[in-house]
């Protein structure tokens, strides 16, 4: 692997980092029915009863309620990059706070779907996804949990939380 010389998204436009160093994902909104739209477009307003043909870019909420996950158990097929040890990871899809828009993305390294429990609180960051051959370790959002500080991971799908073992 290549020495990283720099940093830069994975894919341009769809999340910057504000002056506190906080990141925030860019959407579209648009601007006569107030529907948002990620990832980021300028025109067809997405929802079937308004003809607007303009959206504005607006930042996005930085954190959300977890609607739903998976984990991927196998390396992405060629042409996208694997690292050479393939490790599983999670993927969410988080309902925005306040635009209530669904948001797909990985969940960061070391959380799995065993972590994870629908109606969660996410938060938004930043992880690297592979370095390229030029040394530019590209990034992209994730999610992760708002409060790991919860005694005792939240249960696997289908699994008991500590309540409900507690009442049985």
């Amino acid at each position: 692997m290549p020495e990283v010389t720099s940093q830069q998204p994975a894919i341009d436009g769809w999340f910057a980092t504000g002056e506190a160093g906080v990141p925030h994902l860019i959407g579209s909104k648009c601007p006569e029915c107030g529907t948002y739209v990620f990832p980021p477009r300028d025109n067809n307003c997405p929802n079937p009863g308004c003809d607007s043909d303009v959206l504005e870019a607006v930042a996005l909420s930085t954190g959300g309620t977890l609607w739903s996950y998976t984990e991927n158990r196998y390396p992405p097929p060629a042409p996208y990059p694997a690292p050479d040890r393939f490790e599983p990871f999670a993927i969410a899809a988080v309902e925005l706070a306040d635009e209530g828009l669904i948001v797909l993305g990985k969940v960061v390294e070391g959380t799995l779907a065993a972590d994870l429990k629908v109606g969660m609180e996410m938060e938004l960051t930043t992880m690297p996804l592979f370095t390229d051959d030029d040394g530019v370790e590209r990034i992209v959002y994730a999610w992760k949990r708002a409060s790991d500080d919860a005694v005792g991971a939240p249960p696997a799908c289908g699994g008991r939380s500590d309540e409900e073992e507690r009442r049985k």
